[in-house]
């Protein structure tokens, strides 16, 4: 298994879940940055606000630069449960089989 590789998104059903958890993560980051533009462009228009307004600019911008640290640590995180998950099996027949 390879980073960013499509088939494990869908290789588990634990892999599912995580992939699902980490979409709405970077939904919400989405939705949050978005919302940070919009209240701070509009408070842009007042000169008591801008000072707030700007803050709201680069919190938004950090929100944006979550989002591709939250796509690559999904994928490490998928990259990992995909080497491991043959590892649990192996261990997990070893321990079902009857000994000698």
């Amino acid at each position: 298994m390879k980073l960013f590789d499509l088939d494990a998104r869908q290789s588990s059903e634990a892999s599912r879940r995580l992939y699902a958890r980490y979409e709405l993560a970077r939904t919400a980051v989405d939705f949050l940055a978005a919302a940070m533009f919009l209240v701070g462009s509009v408070m842009f228009f007042w000169d008591a606000t801008q000072y707030a307004a700007t803050w709201l600019f680069v919190l938004g911008s950090v929100c944006f630069a979550i989002k591709p640290t939250l796509k690559l640590s999904r994928e490490m995180h998928l990259y990992r449960v995909g080497r491991l998950s043959p590892l649990a099996e192996a261990d997990k027949a070893a321990s079902e089989a009857p000994e000698n």
